[in-house]
């Protein structure tokens, strides 16, 4: 495994990647709208491949994990690298989700499959991260992408690893 990996989201996210109050109406839309955001990524060869194995994922068991987060992922060879979108939503988006609660904050990640360890990690740590209702509160309240991003970085600064 390479050392530049990395299982801070704030270091996988630029403000590029991050959107604020998607508009979109559904749970489709929204993932849509989030692969879409990946669209010239240098380590994503195929956006389509992407798309498609993001939506296999979701169809194995919905990525509403709970407490308003959605966590499309998937693990595909059109990923170079592991890579993550972020976004919230204007209003909150049916995911599915184990606990009922619609979706507002979002975060896709993709990668390959060889990095695995990583992209699990990840995942926990984002779970980890919005289970806080004043992270939460934040992560909605942010304005720019690169509040999300900070808040994101002062966030993981008080987990431990």
């Amino acid at each position: 495994m390479p050392t530049t990996q990395t299982t801070k989201i704030s270091q996988l996210l630029d403000p590029e990647h991050v959107r604020i109050g998607l508009a979109e109406p559904s749970k489709t839309a929204v993932i849509n709208a989030l692969v879409d955001v990946l669209a010239g990524h240098g380590a994503i060869s195929r956006l389509d491949d992407v798309r498609a194995a993001i939506f296999a994922r979701e169809e194995k068991m919905s990525t509403g994990v709970g407490k308003g987060l959605g966590l499309p992922h998937a693990k595909t060879p059109a990923a170079s690298n592991t890579v993550a979108a972020f976004a919230t939503t204007d209003e909150p988006v049916d995911f599915g989700a184990v606990d009922d609660v619609p979706v507002q904050i979002l975060l896709l990640l993709v990668g390959p499959e060889e990095h695995k360890s990583q992209h699990v990690k990840i995942l926990g740590r984002i779970s980890r991260l919005v289970s806080r209702e004043p992270l939460r509160e934040r992560l909605l309240d942010a304005e720019t992408p690169e509040a999300v991003i900070k808040t994101l970085r002062e966030g993981e600064a008080a987990l431990r690893s």
